[in-house]
């Protein structure tokens, strides 16, 4: 892949009025088409009277412009929100943005994009929106009538009566001068409520506030006045034309846009053509110790220290002066809040990967998890990102047994799902966890938010799981969840496969034809073979490392993101592989290698004295990282203090702390180009990955199976213990709301349950058979078996009536 040097790139006059069609290279920042009659951008719907809220008229507004970079050769192509004519009408559900090239044009490799002309611009004549409704402006006020002097009056009384007409005639002018430069300027005089299927979005990117009637702010744009779930308030910073939303009387309202290039979340997100800016909020529902090391740090001293969320768990329950086990739900609401969700919207970033655990739904047996608690806040994320014009990718990030043994799925050690003596068992009650979320989610109430569910968070395919194992588990997942959505564009969420460490190519061809499934990746550099080259030397890696593995998956599976990725380039940093255990980098790590010592870690770890050749250094290997991976999601939004150093102690891993400190860019659009690949995959994605024509029918899966004959370390399934689906079905908690006082409006919350004829029940024991610990460990000796071993299952399954709590 030929590199170029990273320019910025923003759009120039051409002196023809407005901006020109192909974007010149200039050095500088991205800027947005103003119009050209007034110099403004339009992002609100038109008044009834053919204004929009700033008082323009609606005929000398010019739609902002996507910001791509410009065209020529060894540029990269950006991704457009939508493809087609924009419309002017009030109702208009298109995309903000227009596509920047036509549906199905190549691009030659030695060219560039020069030979494909950007379409974003809807004064082009190609580009004519059709009739425009006429401009009605509000009437004027009479001149008022001469005043009538009565006969036989005196003159002082004439005088008097003059005065009072003119003082009437100067207080209507008043209002009439404020009524057209401040108030309907501002756009208080309405506002829609719209809906979650579309509406009236009056989105305000000027800073001001739209209200309701009876004066509650509930939208507004950048510096405007935001108060906050907690009572407190804020002042909105969000340079990128974004807009919030909440009104108390319709929390289900989709008007919310995080940028003026995001789709907002009542039109559809256009998968392969816009672009995933994301960020992880880890650490906060699936607590690790190198992101929250606070928590583990008290326990550190216990005779069994605490390395994970089960031995926390431990350490806090007993811990019953402090608060007990209850101080997980304070972690829960301090370490993320929703101001977190609006500086997210203003970094410029448009979508949430958020890990969350098993324990959200229950826990079984010995498991010493704080159950359910963590749902509650997931239900506030949703709330948050709605509210922001946010999108989620919920990630099971925790599931029974484990899917890989390391901290973050829940207890450190062995991988008991899928392998072992109870790794069938363990897949099992992993089914009805991830039925349960996808009923959930694929409400109507949710799926426009949570719109892409990460089914299995980095399992261990080949060989401790065994890839024929993995890739029929996954089949049986895709079942199962269009079982509960439906299948379609708008039927509950793109299904996102973790590659199992197998290699993104490993999944060519993998279930064509099924319904909006994606490919997730994690590639990290950091875990691997150590150096003391300066961060100067990682400049181009990510390109030349990534770039070609994310054009070919895109192009012979479909949708692929990299649902994590740093900008660590060593494993330096407090905890990061584990408490109590060292880094490759300095020699100090005990596992694998040797690991000859690189020197010391302080100065990948000493952030507070970087100097800017160090800052510039990780800016340029973060914005590589992005331009090569296309569609991404940082590891990780927030790293807390170490309550032994009061610092942050792994710097690199913290997209926050990088904005603060200068060395992540404020906008990340100005990666786009940074690896000057001249060959990306060209949009767009498949029609079946996008819910077109033929998605979910006739799935090819050849050689997947379920369940597996066998499974690694465990034998034959005929041999092993497993459940038996007669259980009565959980569904998850929905939130409540407080009605508004004088709202008489019923809030439809949902059931939790999309599906009403998915009847089945959920894994228990069958009466009578013995079981295992479901963390005994692979080489245990199984069970005598009973109860005749699993079966095939069929689809649809047959109707089971049971009872949901």
């Amino acid at each position: 892949m030929s590199l170029q040097p990273n320019t910025p790139y923003h759009p120039v006059d051409t002196g023809d009025g407005h901006l020109d069609d192909h974007l010149v290279v200039q050095p500088g920042v991205y800027t947005d088409n103003p119009s050209p009659t007034t110099g403004r951008h339009q992002d609100s719907p038109f008044n009834p009277d053919g204004y929009n809220a700033d008082g323009i008229p609606e005929e000398d507004i010019a739609r902002p412009r996507f910001l791509g970079h410009a065209a020529g050769a060894g540029t990269r192509g950006s991704f457009a929100s939508s493809f087609g004519v924009p419309s002017f009408n009030d109702n208009d559900n298109s995309s903000s943005v227009y596509a920047l090239n036509p549906l199905g044009a190549s691009r030659d490799s030695t060219a560039g994009y020069s030979s494909v002309p950007y379409q974003d611009d809807p004064h082009d004549s190609d580009l004519a929106a059709g009739a425009v409704s006429p401009s009605r402006r509000s009437r004027y006020l009479e001149e008022k009538r001469g005043a009538y002097v009565p006969p036989n009056k005196s003159k002082r009384r004439i005088i008097i009566g003059a005065i009072a007409i003119g003082v009437i005639i100067a207080a209507i002018a008043i209002v009439v001068a404020l009524y057209f430069t401040v108030i309907k300027k501002n756009g208080k005089t309405s506002s829609g409520t719209g809906g979650s299927d579309g509406g009236n979005n009056n989105n305000n990117h000027n800073g001001n506030n739209n209200t309701t009637s009876n004066n509650i702010v509930k939208s507004g744009g950048d510096g405007s006045t935001i108060k906050l779930e907690d009572g407190t308030e804020m002042t909105y910073s969000n340079k990128f034309g974004g807009t919030w939303y909440w009104d108390p009387a319709d929390p289900f309202n989709n008007n919310a846009q995080a940028q003026s290039w995001t789709p907002p979340l009542n039109q559809s997100f256009k998968w392969g053509q816009d672009r995933i800016f994301g960020v992880n909020l880890g650490g906060w529902l699936v607590p690790e110790p190198f992101i929250v090391p606070s928590l583990f740090e008290k326990y550190l001293n216990n005779p069994t220290p605490a390395v994970d969320e089960w031995t926390l768990s431990q350490a806090m329950a007993a811990d019953t002066a402090n608060g007990g086990l209850n101080q997980l739900e304070d972690h829960y609401k301090t370490f993320i809040t929703e101001k977190d969700f609006a500086e997210i919207a203003g970094a410029g970033l448009n979508f949430l990967r958020i890990p969350i655990p098993w324990w959200a739904i229950e826990v079984q047996g010995n498991e010493p998890f704080l159950p359910r608690v963590s749902w509650k806040y997931f239900l506030k994320a949703i709330q948050w990102a709605r509210k922001y014009g946010l999108r989620i990718n919920l990630d099971l990030h925790a599931v029974p047994g484990s899917q890989n043994g390391w901290n973050h799925s829940g207890r450190l050690g062995e991988t008991n799902f899928l392998r072992g003596p109870m790794g069938y068992a363990n897949a099992q009650r992993t089914l009805d966890y991830i039925r349960i979320i996808a009923e959930f989610i694929s409400q109507p109430q949710y799926k426009d938010v949570v719109v892409m569910f990460g089914v299995l968070n980095e399992p261990r395919g080949s060989p401790l799981i065994g890839s024929a194992q993995l890739d029929g588990f996954y089949k049986i997942v895709y079942d199962t969840i269009r079982e509960a959505s439906g299948l379609g564009e708008g039927k509950g969420p793109v299904i996102s496969f973790h590659e199992g460490f197998q290699g993104l190519g490993h999944y060519t061809g993998f279930m064509q034809n099924a319904d909006r499934i994606a490919l997730d990746w994690h590639p990290y550099i950091c875990f691997g073979q150590q150096s003391s080259s300066p961060i100067s030397s990682y400049a181009t890696r990510p390109c030349t490392d990534w770039g070609k593995t994310i054009n070919d998956s895109l192009a012979n599976f479909g949708m692929t993101t990299a649902g994590e990725f740093s900008n660590a380039v060593t494993d330096c940093g407090l905890w990061l592989n584990n408490v109590n255990e060292g880094a490759r980098y300095d020699g100090t790590y005990s596992s694998g290698g040797p690991w000859p010592s690189q020197g010391s870690c302080t100065p990948w770890t000493d952030w507070q004295n970087w100097d800017q050749t160090m800052k510039d250094g990780i800016k340029q290997f973060a914005m590589a990282s992005m331009d090569a991976l296309q569609n991404w999601f940082f590891w990780t939004w927030k790293i807390g203090q170490s309550i032994r150093s009061g610092k942050i102690e792994s710097p690199a891993w913290s997209y926050q702390l990088g904005l603060e400190q200068g060395w992540m860019p404020k906008d990340p659009r100005q990666a786009v180009g940074v690896c000057g690949n001249t060959d990306p995959w060209t949009p767009p994605l498949k029609p079946w990955q996008t819910g077109g024509t033929g998605a979910g029918l006739n799935v090819q899966s050849d050689g997947l199976q379920w369940p597996p004959i066998s499974i690694t370390n465990g034998g034959p399934l005929s041999s092993l213990p497993s459940y038996t689906p007669t259980g009565t079905v959980i569904t998850l908690p929905v939130p409540t709301f407080t009605q508004p006082s004088g709202s008489n409006v019923k809030i439809d919350v949902g059931s939790g349950w999309a599906n009403p004829s998915d009847t089945r029940g959920m894994y228990v024991s069958i009466q009578g058979c013995s079981y295992l610990d479901p963390w005994i460990g692979p080489n245990a000796t199984p069970p005598p078996v009973c109860g005749g071993g699993p079966t095939k299952r069929a689809y649809p399954p047959p109707p089971i009536i049971t009872q949901r709590t």
